[in-house]
């Protein structure tokens, strides 16, 4: 695969990390590592390599330019304080390793270029509890510290991440080579994220339309997951969306604990914009920002391009229900769906909304042949639901417990982590990800995470 570096200068510029004053590791993904065979370096190599200090053997560090709406407002951006440092192989597939706080870049915009190592756990913990939910995700490496202070509204400990990623190419990155001006652009990234992310469709004739196609049904049930597992990404700027399907950039996100369709975390998000029951909504809208980009490929007649893109569109609503109710249905144990089906998940979500149910609790407890509610409402339910499991072969709790995750991050106790690491105390953080690590498994010792510990509203951050 080539390197995106293959593109042309105005999509990125080559640029290295800054170096810091006394890097330590905090956290490794030996796993990850092991996966992607780039174990046969040292942890004191990789310290160097994760913090800036040392570039990685062979490759060029480069930051990408995007542009993206950011809360509905068009703005050039771009890698600020993340650098590229290696592309990676691995069975014909193409990884970034990117750093993530890792200093100044020609798209800071006047900002730091630095990252404040709690923030940098919480994408670590966070995207590693993802990819054991089974949801598509970039990756985390690790997460070094850097001995120096980082002023945001207080002074704080400096921290850099190192990910993994199929790519780093966003919707934003379309929209940037969309106006950029420069001839041509645009199909070369077109032409090469299709090679990168959707080969089957090089030699296609219609291979620009399929493309559009391939990114709505990819993202449409990647929204599907966060449903399900009650995820809210809390940033879902265009710049935030990533073309291969992955959930990318974790800042001010958080997991539902009672059950509030309009539940809103980040402390940004004033007017709910990115709430939970806003996902699938802006997944849509931010497509359509995608589809926009593409329309001088998908047809020279510009009304023609237009109705293509439109027809495409359409197809996410209900790509989007079919996998919802699907992943829903497993939830409660159906190994098949029909109308009927989705009225049960759907009465059983407003039951959870009234009565302020816990979201993750509520499956836990009826994978475990438990009742989550007694009142009337709940047993007329449950009256229903065991009736049409009745009517299917095998024992529902077989999917039941291979989709219903027994412990989620759950918020308030994950930030309590990471208060206490940012003050030198790791032992809860490895406990909280050893935990969310086997997500369907009973944790041997750290039951925190079962249930919310507080009615407190929480309130994230995106740590910049």
């Amino acid at each position: 695969m080539m390197s995106y570096q293959t593109l042309p200068a105005k999509l990125y510029e080559k640029v290295s990390p800054e170096p810091v004053s006394a890097p330590a590791m905090v956290i490794f993904n030996h796993a990850l590592v092991q996966e992607l065979d780039l174990q046969e370096r040292s942890i004191d190599e990789w310290v160097r390599i994760l913090s800036g200090n040392q570039p990685y053997p062979g490759q060029t560090p480069f930051s990408m330019a995007y542009a993206g709406h950011q809360y509905g407002r068009f703005t050039m951006l771009g890698d600020g304080r993340a650098h590229v440092i290696a592309e990676i192989t691995k069975n014909q597939q193409t990884y970034d390793l990117q750093l993530k706080g890792s200093g100044n870049t020609p798209f800071s915009r006047g900002g730091d270029g630095r990252a404040v190592l709690g923030p940098m756990l919480r994408e670590y913990i966070i995207s590693e509890a993802m990819h054991a939910l089974q949801v598509s995700t970039t990756r985390s490496i690790g997460v070094v510290s850097t001995g120096e202070v980082v002023y945001r509204d207080t002074p704080l400990p400096g921290g850099v991440l190192g990910r993994v990623a199929e790519s780093h190419i966003r919707v934003g990155t379309f929209q940037y080579a969309a106006i950029s001006g420069e001839e041509g652009l645009l199909q070369q990234l077109a032409d090469y994220s299709i090679q990168r992310h959707y080969p089957e469709l090089e030699n296609r004739n219609d291979k620009y339309r399929t493309f559009l196609q391939a990114v709505i049904e990819r993202q449409a049930k990647l929204i599907a997951k966060w449903m399900s597992i009650g995820f809210v990404h809390g940033v879902m700027n265009t710049d935030n969306m990533a073309i291969s399907g992955q959930t990318i950039d974790y800042g001010p996100c958080a997991f539902i604990d009672t059950y509030k369709p309009d539940a809103v975390f980040s402390s940004i998000d004033r007017n709910g914009r990115y709430a939970y029951n806003q996902q699938p909504n802006i997944a849509l809208w931010n497509l359509t920002r995608f589809a926009e980009t593409l329309l001088s490929l998908l047809d020279k007649n510009s009304d023609v391009a237009i109705k293509k893109a439109e027809e495409d569109l359409a197809s996410f609503s209900t790509i989007y229900i079919n996998e919802y109710y699907y992943l829903m249905g497993q939830k409660l144990g159906f190994a098949n769906l029909d109308v009927q089906h989705r009225v049960v998940v759907d009465r059983l979500l407003d039951i959870m909304h009234v009565e302020q149910l816990d979201y993750t609790a509520c499956f836990t407890a009826l994978t475990n042949k438990k009742d989550p509610s007694t009142s009337s409402d709940y047993l007329e339910w449950l009256e229903l639901y065991q009736s049409l499991i009745g009517k299917q072969s095998g024992d529902p709790l077989v999917l039941m417990r291979q989709v219903n995750p027994i412990v989620i991050p759950r918020n308030q106790v994950v930030q309590e982590a990471l208060d206490r690491a940012e003050g030198g105390d790791t032992d809860l953080f490895m406990s909280i990800l050893h935990d969310v690590q086997h997500p369907f498994v009973t944790p041997s010792e750290i039951r925190l995470l079962e249930r919310s510990e507080s009615n407190e509203p929480f309130i994230t951050y995106c740590g910049t």
